[in-house]
């Protein structure tokens, strides 16, 4: 039972993480009902989504290594950096204050409801103004602080508050944001990942834990994630954001009616 577990917990992980929906937020949402999982879980899970993302992205990556006397890759991947510092630097900021998820439906409803709307704005928004395809310097600064806002406020989603800023902030290409937004989302996830990983170590976190669950939910992660991301590209080249806008919505209000009723936590 428990290693069906850890692999709905992989479909959810793979399904939300880079779907602007909240995975957080329905993580921990699930974890009420399949049981509460260590930072290690948390981390390994989220490791299968980069993976699958890394994967899908890795000949645009292996480009603006390769291609880097090319003005255009360098000055793209100089953004990519800048917006991945600002994040690490704020998110350690964050760290140090000693910020903590919270446990709880009701902030995260909110957070869905709230990030519903903002994404139903920011499309009708973003959509007055030309399609352009560059990022900007200012993107990345704004793409590198929305991804601590969606941290610190589990529901927002990182992927939707960083493809949305950039949308707003210049990028009206939704094919172009999102891109930007993902790319700058590997190296984030990849230093938070191993960050926690390191901690957990040191603290002797994984002395306990189950590998073969581990290894399941990992697996499971990393191709629901890949089908997710592909499906996600594929359906942004020719549809708006708002089927997302609305399902945040809807579960956010059924959220509240279920804490509400003392159904969940």
């Amino acid at each position: 039972m428990d290693y069906i577990n850890a692999a709905l917990l992989g479909v959810i992980e793979g399904i939300t993480e880079f779907l602007p929906i909240s995975s957080t937020g329905h993580l921990i949402i699930a974890e009420q009902w399949l049981g509460h999982r260590s930072d290690m879980f948390n981390i390994v899970i989220q490791a299968g989504a980069i993976l699958a993302v890394t994967i899908i992205y890795w000949r645009r990556l292996l480009d603006l290594v390769l291609g880097w006397r090319e003005p255009e890759n360098r000055d793209y991947a100089a953004k990519l950096i800048v917006a991945f510092l600002i994040t690490a630097i704020l998110g350690l900021i964050v760290k140090k204050l000693g910020f903590e998820l919270p446990e709880t439906a009701t902030p995260i409803a909110w957070a869905l409801i709230i990030g519903g709307f903002w994404m139903i704005f920011a499309e009708w928004a973003a959509a007055r103004k030309a399609p352009h395809k560059e990022i900007t310097w200012l993107v990345a600064i704004l793409v590198g602080i929305a991804q601590i806002v969606a941290g610190i406020f589990p529901g927002t989603s990182r992927s939707g508050a960083t493809i949305f800023v950039a949308m707003l902030a210049g990028t009206g290409n939704r094919a172009a944001a999102t891109e930007f937004a993902f790319l700058v989302g590997i190296p984030t996830m990849y230093a938070a990942s191993g960050y926690e990983l390191l901690k957990t170590f040191k603290d002797g976190g994984a002395a306990n834990e189950d590998w073969t669950a581990l290894g399941i939910a990992f697996v499971v992660s990393t191709i629901v994630a890949f089908i997710a991301v592909k499906w996600l590209l594929a359906y942004i080249r020719s549809n708006r954001f708002t089927l997302f806008a609305v399902y945040r919505i809807i579960l956010g209000v059924l959220l509240l009616g279920m804490a509400a009723t003392g159904l969940i936590g």
